[in-house]
Formats: C-alpha cells, structure tokens, sequence
C-alpha cells in the first residue's frame, strides 16, 4: 500500500516558479508521476520518473518543467519554471502500478492506482 502526500501549491504570477513536493511511502522503484486536473476535464499527464531516475515529459510542459526524486527520503518533486495562466489547476503527485513508465505519459493515468489529495495552483497574468 502505498500513501502519497502533495505541498507546495500556491498563487502565483505568470513568469514565475514553484516547486511542489510529494512525500511516498511504498513506492521504491515504482513509476512516480506528476498529473494536474482542472474542473470538468480529466486528469492530464506532466511528467513521470522510473525507479533509476529516467523522465518523461508531456510535451505541454515540457522544457519548463522538471521532475526528480530522492529515494532515500521517499520524496519526489516538479519544478515548475515560466508558469504560465493555463498551468492553472489542482495538482497530484501518483504511483503507477508498474515499476516501468508508459513512454506516453499524457496518457499514463491508467497505469496509477495510488494518488495524493493534491495541492493547488493558481497563476494569475
């Protein structure tokens, strides 16, 4: 079983950084992700990293955003640089199922069965 816990979320202007972080417990060399989901559409896949540190990007974010892991604090993170109106949206850190990740992580959301509460994220223009 594995319990996974968001922070970082907050309000920001656009041009700016936030880092969020997730605390995980269970998850060794599991596929960890990053998704965000905003009222009335589905989860979208950010990013995911592998048990020897590999990422994968979806190309929304990616080249702003980055992700990584410390795997002796059980600890992963995004950093989110050049945020833009549109990144706007509940955020949640994830565990797959599988210790591989989906090359596609845009559509990876099947593939994880244990997710956080979520953090927000506002950028205002």
């Amino acid at each position: 079983q594995a319990h996974l816990t968001e922070s970082g979320g907050g309000s920001v202007q656009a041009g700016e950084s936030l880092r969020l972080s997730c605390v995980a417990t269970g998850y060794s060399t599991y596929c960890m992700g990053w998704f965000r989901q905003v009222p009335g559409k589905g989860r979208e896949g950010l990013a995911s990293i592998d048990g020897e540190g590999n990422p994968n990007y979806a190309d929304s974010v990616k080249g702003r955003f980055t992700i990584s892991k410390i795997n002796t604090e059980n600890k992963m993170y995004l950093q989110m640089n050049s945020l833009k109106p549109d990144d706007t949206a509940m955020y949640f850190c994830a565990r797959s199922t599988y210790r591989r990740c989906r090359g596609d992580v845009a559509s990876a959301e099947p593939d994880f069965g244990y997710w956080g509460q979520g953090t927000q994220v506002t950028v205002s223009s």
